[in-house]
C-alpha cells in the first residue's frame, strides 16, 4: 500500500485525538486529596483507583507518536520522489507553521508530563510525618490544558504537512520549468534562424 500525504495525515490527527482524549480523561479522573491514615507520628495518604498516572502517560505517548509522523510526513519521498530539506525550508508558510508545531508540542509535553509526574511522584511517597498534610494530588487543570494543546499541536503538524505538500508541488514545477527552458536552448541552439534565412538575398552564380 502506497504511503500518501492524506494516509500520514490521518494518522497524525487519530493520534492527536486519542492523546486529547486520554488528557481529558485523566483529568476527570483525578481525585482531589488522597484519604489520610494515620499512623505513629506519620500520614500515609491513600490514592484508591487513581488512573491518572497511566492515562497521563498514555496521553503523552500518543502526543509523542503524532509528533514524530508529522515529522516524518513532511520529508517522506512520496512517489519516490525527494525534495532537498532547502527546498522545503524557502517556504516561509512552511517554516512558520512548522516553527508554531514545534512550540505547541513542546508546551504540550510540559502541560501533561508535569501533572503526571507530580501525581505518580505523590502515590509512590505517599508516607508524610507532617501530621497535618492534606494528601495532595497534582495542580487541578494542567492535564486538561495539557490535552488541548496537544490536539492543537496535531492541527498544526496538519496544516506543516499541507505546507510541505505546496512546497514540494513549488519544487517541482520549478524543476520542470527549468527542465524545458534547457530543453529549448539546446533544441534551437545549433539552428540557424529560419526567418534570418528566408530573408537573405539569393547568391547569384
Amino acid at each position: 500500500m502506497a504511503v500518501t500525504a492524506k494516509k500520514m495525515a490521518t494518522i497524525v490527527t487519530f493520534l492527536g485525538v486519542l492523546s486529547f482524549i486520554f488528557g481529558v480523561i485523566a483529568e476527570n479522573k483525578k481525585p482531589a486529596a488522597g484519604i489520610p491514615v494515620f499512623g505513629k507520628n506519620v500520614v500515609i495518604c491513600k490514592y484508591r483507583s487513581d488512573p491518572t498516572v497511566i492515562l497521563g502517560y498514555l496521553s503523552l505517548g500518543f502526543l509523542a507518536a503524532s509528533s514524530l509522523v508529522g515529522v516524518f510526513s513532511l520529508f517522506y519521498p512520496y512517489k519516490g520522489k525527494s525534495v532537498p530539506c532547502g527546498a522545503l525550508f524557502r517556504s516561509s508558510n512552511f517554516v512558520t507553521f512548522l516553527n508554531i508545531a514545534l512550540f505547541t508540542t513542546g508546551l504540550a509535553v510540559a502541560l501533561l508530563l508535569w501533572p503526571t509526574l507530580t501525581e505518580h511522584s505523590h502515590i509512590v511517597n505517599n508516607v508524610y510525618r507532617n501530621l497535618k498534610t492534606e494528601c495532595p494530588t497534582a495542580k487541578t487543570g494542567v492535564l486538561g490544558g495539557g490535552a488541548f494543546v496537544s490536539l492543537d499541536a496535531s492541527l498544526l503538524w496538519l496544516v506543516a504537512i499541507m505546507m510541505a505538500i505546496n512546497a514540494r508541488e513549488d519544487y517541482f514545477e520549478e524543476s520542470e520549468n527549468e527542465s524545458n527552458g534547457e530543453y529549448d536552448q539546446i533544441t534551437t541552439g545549433g539552428q540557424p534562424d529560419a526567418n534570418a534565412i528566408r530573408s537573405s538575398p539569393k547568391e547569384t552564380v
